[in-house]
């Protein structure tokens, strides 16, 4: 308890000393708003050492509005000053701090200490960031979720959603095998749609509603997205999707399927086939796509779609030839009739005779009919046009290229 008494006193002690040492300024003793009031003075704060306990005389100012009025100090109240104390220029009132210095050891100082000044700054940004939060929590639970009528939910069913479609079909699109093939699994019973067997190829359907099961597995709720190639087919590949043709054309595009998850992710992968077919010994010209309605509107025969041929005649071609494929011939119980025939000139590095046929119908073998009626002999045979779309000159053989938008119209087809 001594110890503790004489520690405190000694602060007492120091801080009666800093403010015994605080020099008045005489702008402030000037100031009759500042310092006129009717306050008794405040006796300075002392201490004895050797008591043990420690006592503040601290008497502050009393009277009514009218003794609190301004009256100035009279001449034996102020204190002793230099001469020139009162020409003295005006400062401000500066509030002492006590504040311990780093070793712990008491001063004074006439502005606040840094750490007070830095707390209260970050008391006021805290609590306004916390409001703001407040706020704005307060308005995200308060405003509800987008809600669209029905009229909005109509319009976009009716004209921007996919409707319901075959079960045959959506099989073929999702890439399981073709049409055909894919009635013949929904016969077998080897398709369910939510968790029932579904024996009819006509149900319709929507894979991104619909539970459907092929042998097990399930289907993508999401359908490959549509492709269309122009490939320039080389003689020997046939037009088969068949998995035991070793030389088909699909065959010649093993590269650009086994990349597709990589440049598609998170899509299946399409089942692609030719639209029409070019016999084995035929080059040329072939659509290769997964779309079934526009092989549809191109293969069809109201599509009316010009096909031209290049074909490379043994011998030579008189007058009477061109007469003889101009008139046409009977393929299959139909006469078929070409839409035109033109001998194209020689050329030096091409010394065989070539013919420009042109047809609309499509049957098969068609050109090499109307060829072998006039009794000419086919050494090759090339389609170099279907539609609008011409063959580029520089795609080589086996190669193919994607077809954009202005392609697919020049074909007589939209996608």
């Amino acid at each position: 308890m001594a110890s503790a008494a004489a520690a405190a006193a000694t602060a007492v002690a120091a801080v009666s000393a800093a403010f015994s040492s605080i020099q008045i300024s005489s702008s402030f003793l000037a100031k009759p708003s500042l310092c006129c009031r009717n306050f008794r003075r405040i006796p300075l704060i002392r201490s004895s050492i050797s008591s043990s306990s420690t006592e503040f005389n601290i008497s502050f100012g009393s009277g009514s509005k009218e003794t609190l009025k301004p009256k100035p100090f009279s001449e034996d109240e102020l204190p002793r000053q230099e001469p020139d104390l009162q020409q003295a220029p005006d400062t401000p009132l500066l509030i002492p701090w006590i504040v311990r210095d780093e070793n712990g050891n008491i001063k004074l100082q006439m502005t606040p200490p840094a750490r007070f000044l830095h707390a209260m700054d970050n008391a006021k940004t805290t609590s306004t960031a916390t409001k703001k939060k407040k706020k704005s929590a307060k308005a995200l639970a308060l405003t509800p979720e987008p809600k669209y009528s029905k009229a909005s939910r109509r319009f976009y069913n009716q004209n921007f959603r996919d409707p319901p479609q075959r079960l045959s079909k959506v099989l073929a699109a999702a890439g399981v095998a073709s049409r055909r093939s894919s009635e013949e699994l929904i016969f077998a019973g080897r398709v369910t749609v939510n968790g029932s067997v579904c024996n009819t190829p006509q149900t319709r359907v929507d894979p991104a509603r619909d539970v459907i099961y092929v042998n097990g597995n399930r289907l993508s709720k999401k359908l490959p997205p549509k492709v269309y190639f122009a490939l320039n087919k080389p003689k020997g590949y046939i037009c088969s999707c068949g998995e035991k043709e070793s030389k088909s054309v699909m065959s010649l595009f093993d590269d650009y399927l086994k990349s597709w998850d990589k440049r598609n992710p998170g899509l299946p992968k399409p089942r692609l086939f030719t639209v029409g077919r070019l016999d084995v010994a035929t080059t040329g010209l072939i659509i290769v796509t997964n779309d079934g309605d526009f092989a549809q509107r191109l293969s069809h025969p109201s599509s009316k779609l010009t096909k031209e041929y290049i074909a490379t005649i043994v011998g030579t071609v008189n007058k009477r030839h061109l007469i003889a494929i101009s008139e046409g011939t009977m393929i299959e119980g139909i006469h078929c009739t070409p839409d035109s025939v033109e001998l194209l000139p020689q050329q030096p590095d091409i010394p065989r005779p070539r013919l420009r046929i042109v047809v609309h119908e499509g049957r098969n073998h068609e050109v090499r009919e109307l060829v072998k009626n006039a009794g000419l002999t086919l050494h090759s045979l090339k389609r170099v046009r279907i539609g609008g779309f011409k063959l580029p000159s520089d795609l080589g053989l086996g190669k193919y290229v994607e077809l954009k938008q202005g392609d697919l119209k020049s074909l007589g087809g939209t996608s």
